[in-house]
């Protein structure tokens, strides 16, 4: 929690039927990633889609939205990591995109999901942050150069991977600064997702 312009990283578990009542926010850029299951979500903008693995999911909060989420299935849990950031522009219009990325644009490689101008048909957001994700398979490796300004955050939604020195598991988050790059290498299959941050 609180590293550089990355505010939370919640990661939830929700049960058939559960879920979280309409609530609001403002000024904070949302993104959603599920793992398994399906996410219903509704907002005051009008929008309403069922969010499952491999959409990523962006909503700028801007000068205010309501929004409600809910398990979409009756019979399966939904697991979900929702990624709060802190905006580089308050009180603008509030905003939705959601985008479908494949298992094999992640497979093997760091694939850039959201970005502050959309380079490389990634989702726009107002914050000076990249978020990747990549699926990994057992031995194989991937990195990602860091400018001298920058820091990394790393985050392993499931499995077990190395990055650069350290043996991460399901849940295990690692900040790097003063670092060249960011080395991933996965111990069995990974799905990973790496910040690029500006320096704090």
């Amino acid at each position: 929690m609180g590293v550089s312009n990355l505010r939370v990283i919640n990661d939830d578990t929700v049960a058939p039927g559960g879920g979280f009542a309409t609530h609001g926010h403002r000024d904070m850029e949302i993104v959603t990633y599920v793992l398994s299951g399906a996410l219903e979500h509704k907002d005051s903008m009008g929008n309403g889609s069922v969010i499952r693995p491999g959409d990523v999911q962006h909503m700028s909060a801007g000068t205010g939205v309501r929004h409600s989420e809910y398990n979409h299935s009756a019979s399966e849990p939904v697991h979900f990591m929702q990624i709060w950031l802190l905006p580089n522009r308050t009180g603008v219009e509030p905003g939705y995109n959601q985008r479908y990325f494949t298992d094999g644009e992640r497979r093997g490689r760091l694939r850039l999901l959201v970005s502050p101008d959309g380079r490389d048909d990634s989702i726009r957001a107002y914050q000076d942050a990249l978020l990747y994700g990549t699926i990994l398979p057992g031995g194989e490796k991937t990195s990602h150069s860091l400018a001298p300004e920058r820091l990394g955050y790393v985050h392993i939604a499931r499995g077990h991977a190395r990055v650069n020195d350290h043996d991460l598991s399901t849940g295990d988050g690692l900040t790097l600064t003063d670092e060249p790059a960011i080395r991933l290498s996965a111990l069995d299959e990974s799905e990973i997702l790496v910040f690029d941050l500006p320096g704090e």
